[in-house]
């Protein structure tokens, strides 16, 4: 019995840490005895099955993935759904079944837990759906497929839960009986091996829905998945160390998961050290809500601190208004890069809060923000949701407004998804909320927000993604907010400058887009905008203020040698440049780590420029782990 347990990911750094934990924890629990060779698991009785894995991303044609699935030739195919995926897990779905009709397909996952019947109903090749959490299910499945294949015709007994049930008549009619006996899956009793047409004139099947599976209580039953290192290699680590959620936020499912649990803290600290140990560059925790229990964050984050050795960033996604004094010290004195957090502010309009069923504060979360900031040692993503009920275009100017004046090292302006089993679908006619129907079910428009709102906010998105998010021009952008009524203002006019000249829409290079900011930068002042305030400095000041500005930006981030044609003629003659890494090579008085390297390399390592009237070195050997710009080191007139 050959069972392949398939990711499909959004790109190829990401990994999927269910389908890594289904297999652990079928190998840690399957039998009393198992082999380890070939990723063979034995039960006790003799039969046993070969348990792989397969990770692709949406960006592969989807022949090569069928090609692959059917090299492979799986007797039982599992997908891993997600909003992300589940549109090519389907396409997927419907072809394999056509070259390997044998094949037993499940689904699980968030997409497929809270609408199996209609999972189903709209893809008659597969057998079932495993709903919500998967391990102690999976395992089940694979003990029931490794006893016996669907078609088989045997009589047999056997010892369950329920005590001694005796299957009599064809494989099937037991195998189907077999199934209703695990928790937590929805399965149709017959898959068609013919045309669907066929099938969907017969009457000889039936979707069954078997009982919820209550929740997993000990998490420590299920194995560390990363034992093996190099399968993860240039790979995104995500990691676990508790599920549920206690708070009840309308648009999200966490919040259906109310049962708080956590794996044991030894543990915990055993494994982190793992990812220590072998230098990893960064673990992503999918805790939802980090931080809900302060023992539980606390005992790790002191783990980190006091074993950090300054190469892995562990990230987290915490409610900053639960964050109490101690934590507070705590995480100001940790190394800065060891951690980043997300924090998911979603809106400040106080009417939209309450209805979606968050009880934050801005005021108090923004007291937090700005005191994680100060120390300079923590990476902040903050959210955003457009689309939220009672949040119109003005209202989410002024949440934007609000959240960007925290100048996080991101800003993430999402859009509502309305997913299916949430709070917010219920509502959605009440709300007059129009959305895809396909995924991700992303808002088209809601009571308070037109569609052609909602495409301008897209615009803005983009803009922000690219000259916010990128960290590229942090000091022209502070310059260009001097001039604008409101950051959003600014985010708008770069929008409608993209548009007007035929720039949205396309995959332009990172010097490109220093270009057309500067570009942008000629065009601003000129628009008919009545939110522009009034420049007082000439024209050509105000230019060689931002050419200064620009060039700046630009060497903080690239060490290029090609000078843009925006930043004018070099600013530091060869004379000059030649004489001061001479000096350097004698001296080393400013460039540590250069040891080694003699004038020209260090000269092709860094860069030199003339900054008002100051002579700027800036070294990339050595960047900031929060913005990878690099050090600046003042050198004097």
């Amino acid at each position: 019995m050959k069972i392949l347990l398939t990711a499909v990911n959004a790109k190829y750094i990401h990994s999927n840490l269910a389908v890594y934990s289904l297999k652990a924890y079928v190998e840690a629990h399957f039998g009393e005895e198992r082999k380890g060779e070939g990723g063979q698991v034995q039960n006790k009785d003799g039969p046993s099955c070969s348990i792989e894995i397969a990770e692709y991303t949406i960006n592969q044609p989807l022949e090569q993935i069928l090609m692959d699935l059917y090299r492979r030739k799986p007797d039982v195919l599992c997908f891993s759904c997600y909003l992300w995926n589940i549109t090519y897990v389907e396409q997927l779905v419907i072809e394999i079944h056509k070259v390997l009709p044998e094949t037993e397909i499940w689904l699980g996952g968030p997409e497929v837990s809270w609408n199996a019947e209609d999972v189903l109903v709209r893809l008659p090749q597969v057998r079932g759906v495993m709903r919500g959490e998967g391990e102690e299910t999976f395992l089940e499945l694979v003990q029931l497929y490794t006893r016996w294949k669907p078609e088989e015709g045997v009589q047999r007994s056997e010892q369950t839960r329920t005590g001694t049930v005796v299957f009599c008549g064809n494989g099937k009619t037991a195998f189907i009986k077999e199934l209703e006996m695990i928790q937590g899956i929805t399965f149709r009793s017959r898959i068609p091996k013919a045309t669907m047409e066929e099938y969907r004139d017969t009457e000889d099947f039936e979707i069954i829905c078997c009982p919820d599976r209550p929740v997993m209580k000990d998490l420590n039953a299920i194995p560390f998945v990363y034992q093996h290192m190099e399968e993860f290699e240039h790979k995104i680590i995500y990691y676990e160390s508790g599920r549920g959620c206690p708070f009840s936020c309308s648009y999200c499912l966490s919040s259906i998961d109310k049962c708080l649990r956590f794996r044991d803290l030894d543990l915990v600290k055993k494994e982190l050290q793992f990812f220590i140990d072998h230098r990893v560059p960064q673990v992503k925790f999918v805790d939802r809500t980090f931080n809900c229990k302060h023992d539980h964050a606390m005992e790790i984050w002191r783990y980190l601190a006091e074993h950090d050795e300054g190469v892995t960033n562990f990230h987290f996604e915490v409610a900053a208004d639960l964050l109490n004094e101690e934590e507070l010290e705590l995480i100001a004195s940790m190394r800065q890069g060891l951690i980043q957090l997300e924090i998911g502010i979603q809106s400040t309009n106080e009417q939209t809060i309450r209805e979606i069923r968050r009880t934050m504060k801005f005021e108090k979360v923004e007291e937090i923000v700005k005191r994680i900031q100060k120390p300079g040692n923590v990476h902040q993503h903050l959210d955003l949701i457009a689309g939220l009920p009672y949040e119109d275009y003005e209202s989410f100017r002024r949440s934007f407004c609000d959240v960007y004046a925290l100048k996080p090292e991101q800003l993430q302006l999402g859009f509502l998804k309305v997913l299916k089993g949430s709070y917010m679908e219920e509502k959605a006619e009440a709300y007059e909320l129009l959305y895809q129907e396909r995924p991700p079910f992303e808002v088209l428009s809601t009571k308070w927000m037109s569609y052609g709102e909602v495409i301008c906010l897209k615009g803005v998105e983009e803009m922000v993604e690219v000259y916010y998010n990128s960290g590229q021009f942090r000091n022209t952008l502070e310059l260009l907010e001097r001039e604008s009524a409101d950051p959003f203002s600014m985010f708008e006019a770069l929008r409608d400058y993209y548009k007007e000249n035929g720039l949205a829409q396309i995959s332009h290079s990172r010097i490109r887009r220093y270009e057309i900011m500067a570009e942008f930068i000629r065009w601003y002042p000129q628009a008919e905008r009545g939110f522009l305030k009034a420049l007082a400095d000439n024209a050509e000041q105000r230019l060689e203020r931002y050419r200064e500005s620009l060039t700046y930006d630009l060497y903080l981030r690239e060490n290029v040698k090609n000078r843009p044609e925006f930043a004018g003629e070099s600013t530091v003659d060869k004379k000059t440049a030649a004489a001061f890494y001479e000096r350097e090579e004698k001296e080393r008085c400013y460039l540590s780590g250069y040891e080694q390297y003699d004038k020209r390399q260090m000269r092709k390592m860094t860069h030199l420029e003339r900054i008002r009237g100051r002579l700027l070195l800036f070294d990339y050997q050595n960047r900031n782990p929060l913005t990878n710009q690099a050090c600046v080191i003042d050198i004097g007139v």
